[in-house]
């Protein structure tokens, strides 16, 4: 029987998957993302929504045994503390900068050793990028985050070299495989 505690991983690789399924350009890419989500959270007898209200969109991971007919069931419901809610709009939220700095950091620094200093130099700049400007693991990074890195944060806030800016985008896809190891 799974653990009644999310693993924090499992959290992040469902919010990524969400961001991407809401970004998709066809709706057969959005259902691939989304049952690869539900799927990954099925592990671990949960499943997720996400709800949305007037001034955000949040997405709410809790377990399966809550529901009945894609419905909560607020009889079901034993302990609150046991759902997950992630915020979908935004930035994420600032109290937890220097944990998720100290992550971005570790990741850039595996970056370096697994793939030497321009790519580390590069995820360092991603690193600082998803923490500093929306307080976020950088593997939570959504396409529109990406591209805002690389056409303007990177080439006025990095001070790239030619060796750089030639391999940023490959050193970008590159912290997404460390962090997702």
């Amino acid at each position: 029987m799974p653990d009644d505690d999310l693993p924090e991983d499992i959290v992040e690789r469902a919010e990524r998957l969400t961001r991407l399924a809401r970004e998709a350009v066809d709706d057969a890419e959005a259902d691939a993302y989304r049952a690869e989500r539900d799927a990954l959270l099925g592990e671990h007898d949960y499943t997720a929504r996400v709800r949305e209200d007037d001034a955000s969109e949040t997405l709410v991971l809790h377990p399966a045994e809550w529901t009945a007919d894609g419905r909560i069931q607020v009889e079901r419901i034993d302990d609150t503390s046991r759902a997950v809610e992630v915020s979908l709009s935004g930035p994420g939220d600032p109290d937890d900068w220097d944990a998720v700095d100290a992550h971005n950091r570790e990741v850039a620094s595996r970056v370096r050793e697994a793939h030497g200093d321009v790519h580390g130099d590069n995820a360092a700049a991603f690193a600082d990028f998803m923490g500093n400007h929306y307080a976020r693991r950088v593997e939570s990074a959504t396409d529109a985050d990406v591209t805002e890195f690389l056409t303007e944060y990177f080439p006025r806030n990095a001070w790239p070299t030619k060796k750089q800016r030639s391999v940023v985008g490959e050193s970008v896809e590159l912290v997404f495989e460390v962090a997702d190891e």
